[in-house]
């Protein structure tokens, strides 16, 4: 990957790769042998971005991932300042009260622990996992701060987060003095748009990063119709598709026989759409081998055509009339 297929994390000075590796197959449906070559795979191909979480690896044990990344980088010194490294806080690691949230409290305990997982002194992105109403910002913010001037942390973002908490997020920061939130971590696909309505618009207005999880809706997208008659389905019967699927199998049917006769793998469309989309910085592919990132490739090289993003939308329209709220929904 040539440096022009990297691009700055919203308004900062960080570039990162276009495509990014999700881990959160790793564990259980990835081993650690070959999650070791992905990892070693994607970087050598120019994936830059790895992004984790706390809690990933649950399968096997909550930190797992973070294990198997900080035995990664022990095995392979330098490695570490190729890497713009991602992980998430919030989620509950233990079933202690406190171990969970955006308490002050968490944040810079759970900072720590990955750090030693990692095996690293610097956390790249730190990102709040999801939205914790109940703790103020002032807080929160106390938190990230003490890390960053610290040299623990060098840019904070959000995932999962309304657009209103993006909004208010922000207004907290920039009244520090803070650079506050670099990015915004969702859930954008041809399937689900929800994001247009608010949550993209407000990372753009505030200078945000958006990085895409889920992509292929867990495999949705990803030729579903075709692993299940064949036997060779994991993912894609698993989790999100299957209501999904049960509720839109017509218009998935119509999508798989659309990708055929434009001769093109449905991962692939399906990532090309997500790339094509304004303001998305990245996506986040989760393969099983490293093969599976040659459809991601193929995304990134080839992307669509205007006719091509057409037909898409036409099977998979924008909610209400497309475009952000309020306007999605007035005619």
């Amino acid at each position: 990957m040539t440096k022009a297929l990297h691009t700055p994390l919203g308004r900062t000075g960080l570039r990162v790769s276009r495509l990014g590796l999700g881990t959160v197959n790793f564990g259980g449906r990835v081993e650690e042998h070959d999650a070791l070559l992905l990892l070693d795979a994607a970087v050598d191909r120019g994936i830059t971005l790895v992004d984790t979480a706390n809690i990933y690896g649950w399968r096997v044990h909550k930190g797992y991932t973070e294990e198997l990344i900080g035995r990664w980088f022990a095995g392979r010194p330098g490695r570490r300042d190729d890497i713009v490294l991602a992980t998430k806080v919030g989620s509950a690691m233990t079933g202690r009260v406190n171990d969970s949230g955006l308490s002050a409290r968490n944040i810079i305990a759970a900072c720590e622990a990955s750090l030693r997982r990692l095996g690293t002194d610097w956390i790249d992105l730190y990102q709040m996992h999801e939205v914790d109403r109940t703790v103020g910002w002032a807080e929160v913010w106390e938190a990230m701060e003490t890390l960053i001037r610290q040299g623990k942390v060098r840019y904070v973002g959000s995932s999962n987060f309304a657009g209103w908490d993006i909004a208010s997020a922000q207004d907290a920061a920039e009244r520090r003095g803070l650079l506050g939130l670099a990015s915004e971590q969702c859930c954008y696909n041809l399937v689900t748009r929800h994001t247009e309505l608010e949550v993209i618009p407000a990372a753009a207005a505030h200078g945000l990063g958006v990085l895409v999880w889920s992509p292929l809706h867990s495999g949705l997208l990803g030729g579903v119709l075709r692993k299940v008659a064949d036997g060779t389905a994991v993912k894609s019967a698993q989790g999100r598709a299957v209501p999904a699927l049960e509720r839109d199998r017509d218009t998935i049917a119509g999508y798989e026989r659309y990708c055929a006769k434009i001769e093109r793998d449905p991962a692939e469309v399906a990532m090309a759409w997500a790339l094509s989309r304004p303001h998305v910085t990245s996506i986040l592919t989760g393969p099983r081998t490293p093969s599976q990132l040659d459809a991601a490739f193929r995304a990134l090289e080839r992307g669509l055509h205007a006719d091509e993003l057409a037909a898409l939308d036409e099977m998979f329209p924008p909610i209400g009339f497309g475009g952000p709220a309020p306007k999605a929904w007035i005619a």
